[in-house]
């Protein structure tokens, strides 16, 4: 399969007068139609910035610095703002953790809605909203004609995320980022919403990028992780290779904390320490300080080689895995 988006050496910085601080560095993924990949790491990690980068909704002073964001063949850094804006919320659209990033409260959904549809396309208002209503019955919202009239107070939690990611869906775009929608929603709606997007991915070839900290919400649910730590890589392949057999120190800590992976009754196992600051970074490996494999060669920076059919940033792999 051809890569639908291709991110090359990515590298967003906060630049100032004084001095660059680096936010993600080296970012290396490859989408194909109807893939999901899930994006991994601890907060703090860089996951949520290599979103807005690839969306290319930074706010200065934070900016990409170096490498290609390559959609379709297009490298959207050299896309003019026009064209950024014609991409965005059609062919590439964006589902933020906190609905009420893309809901106006004061406009009714309707208003919204038709909005998208008549920024990139032109069409009458009675199209328009026909497009929003299936939309809205498309992520489970029941009544959705008349809900259509509602104002996003009237809604709970979980039905506005529902209608965010109805937004998103207007379009039929053909990727999706998605930075941890379902974080803030009980388990029961957040297996809704899931299903909503393997759906949309299975039917329609729309790639997804399932930003998240927890592991077992794309276990079953992305072909593809990708592992960050401190803003970089540490290890990426298929989602089967690396919940069974981890090779980074990071990604078996990770899987080694959840709670399936404990004994009944006993203490659960935690990674030690915290995520660097950006502005004080360890030198060499990013991890090697929580660390209990490092050695004097991880004061020197691991690069992203192949290992055992996967990505792996780390001189001393992990042997045995989580379950060990």
């Amino acid at each position: 399969m051809s890569a639908m988006l291709e991110i090359k050496g990515l590298k967003t910085e906060v630049v100032t007068e004084q001095a660059n601080v680096t936010l993600i560095d080296d970012i290396n993924l490859s989408l194909a139609s109807g893939e999901v990949m899930g994006l991994v790491g601890e907060s703090g990690s860089g996951k949520s910035v290599t979103g807005l980068s690839i969306m290319g909704l930074l706010d200065k002073p934070v900016q990409v610095t170096s490498g290609q964001i390559l959609f379709k063949g297009r490298d959207l850094r050299s896309a003019s703002q026009k064209e950024l804006r014609s991409i965005r919320g059609n062919r590439i659209a964006m589902i933020f953790q906190d609905p009420m990033s893309t809901l106006n409260p004061v406009l009714r959904v309707d208003t919204q809605m038709m909005e998208v549809v008549h920024a990139h396309e032109t069409v009458s208002k009675q199209v328009a909203r026909e497009r929003a209503r299936d939309a809205l019955g498309m992520v489970g919202i029941p009544s959705p004609e008349e809900r259509l009239s509602a104002y996003p107070h009237q809604f709970s939690g979980g039905m506005r995320q529902r209608v965010a990611i109805a937004i998103a869906l207007l379009m039929s775009p053909d990727l999706i980022i998605a930075d941890e929608p379902t974080t803030a929603l009980d388990v029961t709606i957040q297996a809704q919403i899931l299903s909503i997007v393997q759906k949309l991915a299975r039917e329609k070839g729309t790639a997804l990028i399932w930003v998240t900290h927890d592991l077992s919400v794309v276990a079953g649910l992305a072909e593809k992780l990708s592992v960050m730590y401190a803003g970089r890589i540490v290890e990426q392949g298929s989602t089967a290779d690396l919940l069974r057999r981890p090779l980074h120190p990071y990604t078996n800590g990770l899987i080694a904390s959840l709670p399936a992976h404990n004994q009944r009754g006993a203490r659960l196992r935690q990674i030690s320490g915290t995520t660097p600051s950006v502005t004080n970074m360890p030198k060499g490996c990013a991890f090697r300080p929580r660390c209990s494999s490092a050695t004097e060669i991880c004061l020197t920076a691991p690069a992203l080689e192949p290992v055992e059919g996967r990505l792996l940033r780390c001189f001393h792999p992990v042997m045995g895995g989580a379950s060990s």
